[in-house]
């Protein structure tokens, strides 16, 4: 089965796909509302919230990577495409971790850094194809020396940083996120 051929079958069952989207962010809100303030992190709601942010944040990436490519590689017009398949998973991921940081931080659910790490390299792997596509990088490099070195340092830093909260173990203390210099 091609991508292809899942993105339309998807697209044949939109109850099915509106059901599941919608189901996410209504959980993480009746869970909020049924451990009460403060019980957030306790061991039965920490891994009702991590299968919450595992549900809605695989499919919403994927969604993402597939709107993205469907927008900046094939030059698909967004109004064409289907609305439950290519923005209802992102908008499904970002209400629903919406809900969960205002019950709980993501410091307490399990395995959350190991999925930003995923999300932060299949953001810089996306941006670099696309910096690679769209100035034909491949050719001749049209910036200054300086300009690549910088783009090449930051990519390699997010990337670094990335696969290491993947691949931590859990004895292994956790970095703190790359920040931006304060200008």
């Amino acid at each position: 089965m091609t991508a292809r051929e899942l993105i339309q079958l998807s697209d044949h069952h939109p109850w099915v796909l509106a059901g599941v989207f919608v189901f996410a962010p209504l959980a993480a809100w009746a869970c909020g509302r049924l451990h009460g303030p403060g019980n957030a992190a306790d061991p039965p709601w920490k891994y009702v919230y991590s299968a919450l942010v595992y549900l809605t944040c695989v499919p919403g990436m994927f969604a993402g990577v597939l709107t993205g490519y469907a927008l900046f590689f094939t030059n698909e017009n967004l109004l064409d495409v289907s609305f439950l398949v290519y923005v209802l998973p992102i908008i499904s991921m970002v209400v629903t971790l919406v809900v969960i940081r205002k019950a709980v931080s993501f410091e307490a659910i399990p395995g959350f850094e190991r999925l930003s790490g995923l999300m932060m390299m299949i953001g810089c792997s996306f941006a670099i194809a696309l910096v690679i596509q769209k100035t034909r990088i491949w050719i001749v490099f049209g910036g200054s020396i300086d300009r690549l070195i910088i783009l090449a340092v930051s990519v390699f830093a997010l990337l670094k940083w990335g696969t290491y909260m993947i691949f931590r173990s859990r004895a292994e203390p956790r970095q703190e996120r790359p920040r931006f210099p304060d200008a």
